[in-house]
């Protein structure tokens, strides 16, 4: 029996289930795996191996799936982009005379 909390996925931030993290678990709306570093809540990008959790064994893929030991669902492991089209809309706009 899995001790795994729910989370978000990483990608799509769809709400995720304790049993949607096995070894080869796929978000259902997006299908990213889902036992990954960026959806770990020790994933910290800019902290050596991006990761709190100092003696975790490094994974160079951080949206790949992997053995980790430490591995703990993180709940806001989902991080909206911009809005890439208002960005495009926005430079277009400098440029118009």
């Amino acid at each position: 029996m899995s001790t795994y909390s729910e989370g978000v996925c990483w990608h799509c931030g769809q709400a995720l289930a304790a049993t949607d993290y096995s070894r080869e678990g796929e978000c259902a709306s997006c299908r990213k795996q889902t036992h990954v570093c960026r959806n770990c809540r020790f994933y910290a990008p800019g902290r050596p191996n991006d990761c709190f959790e100092p003696v975790a064994e490094p994974v160079s893929d951080k949206q790949r799936a992997n053995f980790c030991d430490y591995f703990e669902p993180g709940k806001d492991a989902y991080k909206s982009g911009p809005d890439l089209d208002q960005l495009k809309a926005n430079a277009d706009a400098l440029f118009d005379l």
